[in-house]
């Protein structure tokens, strides 16, 4: 379920031509769950209708501070009361400063300064040329609004409106919902620095070739995005995947196992847990030719040596971070058969505390898993449900872990 499920959240737009995505953000919000009020100055109505945005939120929208329809006509307080997040989205550089100085001769402004800052965040993505951006007064303005308790969300970069390129552009409406569910989402992890590792490894045979398995990566990038939506700071590991990185993750793409290896070590200094989800090849070429290996007509296939790979796992557990106690190790299993015996071995095997196991040919390339966690007291199931969900509960297991409760 969404964070946003049972949320009221005023959307305010000002004036910009990014509030055609305000359209496609207040849809996203009420799908998600959300009852959206919507606030527009006079500047906005110039770039979007309220009857647009009354249709897509279900609710009139409030323009001016002299709105009749309010029986005290005191729009600005009833509407930031009843509200659990004040979002101005697109927030234009002419808005940021009136915030940051407290001006409030409009609706959504005044409804700003008026609202209870310590139950009503302010959340504001702002939108503008990449000059007016880039502008030490934006600049200045920007870090004041964040020392003074306000969220402000990052700016997107690409072509502009205005014929430009550069950073000022606002987010797509999909990048703001990710980051509002971010902030409502329950900080478990907050402070922690994770790093996961996802997808398959490639080991070439020769420059067209290679041997890997089936994996898709979705349950590794399910566990970065739910680590980072508990708080932490993430860092994913990739192998040779088609996955969108998680918002607000920072991605390092590998090929090999041993590639793989070689990341994973730079990072785990740093790191206080380390979640193993990649499907590793076990084995290698024991020499990758330089040059396609072409059929020589005798029918022959050419003899593969192989090699062992290096056991990323059982090498970050014997490190003296995890050895010493500043690194928790999660490893995961895909197992054909016999999980629980098969799970509980590795778990041993490997020396870590706790080893999740699937069944691979199950679960690779599909939206859905089912879990069972291993750890020095048992097992316990998680249920088959959607791997974001999945991830949700794993990152939740391993915030108890870290916190010392059951």
């Amino acid at each position: 379920m969404s964070t946003l499920a049972g949320k009221h959240i005023v959307l305010g737009l000002s004036g910009g031509i990014a509030a055609y995505k305000s359209a496609e953000l207040c849809r996203a919000l009420v799908k998600a769950g959300v009852t959206v009020q919507v606030v527009m100055t006079e500047a906005a109505e110039h770039f979007m209708t309220a009857v647009t945005m009354q249709a897509l939120s279900g609710r009139p929208v409030y323009t001016s501070q002299w709105d009749a329809r309010e029986g005290n006509n005191m729009a600005h307080i009833n509407l930031s009361r009843e509200a659990d997040a004040i979002v101005v989205a697109p927030a234009s550089a002419d808005f940021l400063s009136k915030l940051l100085h407290g001006g409030a001769d409009e609706l959504l402004s005044l409804m700003c300064l008026a609202r209870p800052i310590d139950k009503v965040p302010l959340i504001v993505a702002p939108a503008m040329n990449r000059e007016m951006w880039q502008n030490p007064a934006t600049q200045r303005n920007v870090a004041q609004l964040k020392a003074d308790g306000i969220h402000v969300l990052d700016v997107g970069q690409g072509d502009q409106a205005c014929g430009e390129t550069g950073d000022g552009r606002m987010l797509e409406a999909e990048e703001i919902l990710e980051d509002l569910q971010a902030f409502f989402s329950p900080q478990r992890l907050a402070g922690q620095k994770v790093l996961v590792t996802a997808g398959p490894t490639y080991e070439a045979i020769d420059p067209v070739r290679g041997i890997t398995n089936l994996s898709s990566g979705k349950m590794g990038f399910a566990v970065a995005r739910a680590a980072r939506m508990a708080g932490a700071d993430v860092t994913l590991v990739a192998g040779p995947v088609s996955l969108a990185t998680p918002r607000g993750v920072k991605r390092v793409d590998v090929r090999s196992a041993r590639d793989m290896l070689q990341a994973v070590l730079a990072q785990v200094p740093s790191r206080g847990v380390f979640v193993a989800t990649a499907a590793v090849a076990d084995w290698r070429p024991a020499n990758a030719a330089d040059q396609k290996i072409k059929k020589d007509g005798s029918g022959q296939a050419p003899e593969l040596g192989f090699v062992e790979n290096p056991d990323i796992l059982a090498t970050v557990a014997q490190s003296p971070s995890a050895q010493n106690g500043d690194l928790l190790c999660v490893g995961f299993a895909a197992e054909s058969h016999d999980l629980l015996a098969h799970a509980t071995a590795k778990r041993l095997r490997k020396g870590v505390p706790l080893l999740v196991g699937n069944i691979g040919p199950a679960t690779f390339g599909q939206d859905d898993n089912a879990l069972l966690l291993v750890d020095a007291q048992g097992a316990r199931e998680l249920p088959h449900a959607s791997k974001q969900v999945l991830a949700t509960q794993l990152i939740e297991d391993i915030a108890r872990r870290l916190a010392g409760t059951p």
